[in-house]
């Protein structure tokens, strides 16, 4: 073989290398996304133009996320949530949807205490979907009733699911459980 033919074998074979190491890549990193977004993922795709899209939208979502100065609530703090969501709770049985208002402001609360931005709905679900990927849909879902609650087209029973996926949300931020005053020591 000519010295020219050697040589263009070996830029195949280097292009075929590069492209085997490149396709490798790409589901190396989808596979870690879909392992650390869980759902979310699937919904990200599911609304972006593609997957290249939707990938790129986590990986920012992970950027931004690591900008943040995120920590746990201090156990005085998490006793008085707690406090607050039991009340929005008992509350639920006189005016339902003023107490699932008060839980979306408990969530906020929380948020912003741990060092999450709240100024924006959206941009707080995304947020969250890096660390809380399983229960940011309940959220985005309870949301959405809380707003149709607060223009008065939401049932009773609507109601009740926002404050059960409110719920999930704030077990994961706050922490399930008693209070730790109440833990044995």
């Amino acid at each position: 073989m000519p010295t020219w033919g050697w040589i263009v074998l070996a830029i195949v074979i280097v292009a075929a290398a590069v492209f085997a190491v490149a396709a490798a890549l790409r589901v190396r990193r989808t596979q870690v996304l879909k392992g650390r977004f869980g759902p979310e993922y699937d919904r990200a795709v599911e609304s972006a133009d593609s997957r290249r899209a939707a990938e790129a939208d986590l990986r920012e979502r992970e950027e931004r996320h690591d900008e943040f100065e995120l920590r746990d609530l201090d156990p005085a703090a998490a006793d008085r949530y707690r406090g607050d969501w039991q009340r929005a709770q008992s509350d639920f049985v006189d005016d339902p949807a003023a107490a699932v208002s008060e839980a979306d402001l408990i969530i906020q609360q929380v948020m912003r205490d741990r060092g999450y931005p709240v100024e924006d709905f959206d941009q707080r679900a995304a947020d969250l979907s890096v660390d809380h990927p399983v229960v940011v849909e309940n959220y985005r879902s309870a949301h959405t009733t809380a707003v149709a609650a607060s223009n008065g087209d939401a049932t009773t029973e609507d109601l009740r699911r926002a404050m059960r996926r409110y719920r999930s949300l704030f077990d994961e931020l706050v922490g399930a459980g008693r209070p730790r005053s109440e833990v044995a020591g």
